[in-house]
């Protein structure tokens, strides 16, 4: 794709990484055939290729219209188009750079504005959310049933492990998985004390960075990533951590992130790049003791799963199959559904602010988790869990809570 990008941005590093980006692109269309917005409206600006042409036209200086926005807007960033890309296009950087420039010029409607601002100032502060959470939790029923939808109950999470290993990892405790899931970390360190690791929660850690961002306010979301980096550091650099475990793939995708977003910040570069290249998905960890897991496990699980990759762990990371080699080492019988690839609609604070596309989405991935037959539902991000335990009764929880439960079974 040729490209003449306008003076305000070509030789900006936002700018030079744009181009090259789009330079990359062949206008092929098979991005549009994984597209989940596209599958579902049929427009051509609500796929990859669509937007593509209107960030370009953008960054050459033609004006944004709130139209340009909406269709930027309804992108859910899932990759599955940088998957299906043969070119390798990186799309999700180039619909950052984009939405960035967009938001810049093009005013949005007051109860919009109200909306964003309020996510973005209130679900990365944990400890706002999480009594707002449990307070929500206590009226419940006399709430509208969107907000009925994020308050899904929580299970509890149960005694933390106290004994010392020499392997140490540090976990994310992030913003809204304490509130929504705190079983989910505390599970994964029973599971690691098991196999010989500590787990360690920095307590100046928060967010990762991701909510803020990608809700356009991206220095917002990189001050989040830099007091990460700050809370991480000693950790690093004096009990020599093997890893950062990250049972959220969301954050995790943007953690190893860092060392991009932070390259041209002098005081953070080295060290961001430093956290990224130690961060792991926690299936990245577990399937290094797939063997241990099989010994341990052999005959306690006799039920079907059906796993539900999040968009974060297949394209974001481009991790497949390892949480799923982890749960058939444990015994269990675990399939994928049809259109796997597909989003659920969660997508972070996308089902908040487009729910008629959130719920299709999600409807249509829960009767495609229906027909697997399965008596639970896994996944490996607390957006995804709670946005898929909204539309059904199926228990939906993260695949280490499996694990847990039979390892402390016997």
């Amino acid at each position: 794709m040729q490209t003449n990008l306008a003076d305000f941005i070509k030789d900006t590093p936002e700018g030079i990484e744009a181009d090259a980006i789009l330079r990359a692109c062949v206008h092929c269309g098979f991005c549009t055939a994984t597209c989940p917005t596209y599958q579902l409206l049929g427009d051509e600006l609500d796929g990859p290729r669509g937007r593509i042409y209107l960030i370009k036209q953008v960054l050459e200086g033609e004006t944004p219209t709130r139209k340009t926005q909406l269709h930027l807007d309804r992108c859910l960033t899932c990759r599955n188009c940088e998957t299906t890309c043969p070119s390798g296009v990186k799309y999700g950087r180039l619909v950052d750079i984009g939405r960035k420039v967009v938001e810049e010029r093009v005013p949005r409607p007051f109860a919009d504005r109200v909306k964003r601002t309020t996510l973005k100032e209130f679900l990365p502060r944990s400890n706002l959310f999480k009594p707002a959470f449990r307070a929500g939790q206590m009226v419940r029923p006399l709430l509208p049933s969107a907000l009925q939808d994020k308050l899904q109950p929580a299970r509890a999470p149960g005694r933390w492990p106290v004994r010392g290993h020499a392997r140490k990892m540090l976990v994310l405790a992030g913003c809204v998985q304490p509130a929504m899931a705190p079983n989910v970390n505390a599970a994964t360190a029973r599971v690691l004390d098991v196999l010989g690791i500590q787990l360690i929660e920095a307590p100046q850690a928060g967010c990762c960075g991701a909510v803020r961002f990608h809700l356009n306010d991206q220095d917002g979301g990189l001050a989040d990533m830099r007091r990460n980096v700050d809370a991480w550091w000693p950790y690093v650099e004096q009990d020599g951590v093997d890893a950062i475990v990250m049972t959220a793939s969301g954050c995790g995708v943007t953690v190893k992130d860092y060392g991009h977003l932070l390259a041209h910040d002098a005081a953070y570069a080295s060290r961001a790049a430093r956290i990224a290249a130690l961060t792991k998905d926690l299936s990245e960890i577990m399937c290094d003791f797939e063997g241990e897991i099989a010994r341990l496990l052999s005959g306690r699980i006799h039920e079907r799963v059906a796993f539900h990759p999040p968009c974060t762990l297949q394209h974001g990371q481009q991790i497949r199959g390892k949480v799923e080699g982890v749960l058939r080492a444990a015994g269990v019988d675990v399939v994928l559904c049809a259109e796997s690839h597909l989003c659920c609609g969660s997508a972070g604070t996308y089902s908040v602010l487009h729910p008629e596309l959130a719920h299709a989405l999600r409807d249509r991935k829960l009767a495609n988790l229906e027909a697997t037959g399965a008596q639970e539902y896994v996944s490996a991000n607390v957006g995804c869990m709670s946005h898929l335990q909204s539309g059904t009764a199926t228990p939906v929880t993260h695949w280490i809570e499996l694990v847990d439960r039979a390892l402390t079974s016997g």
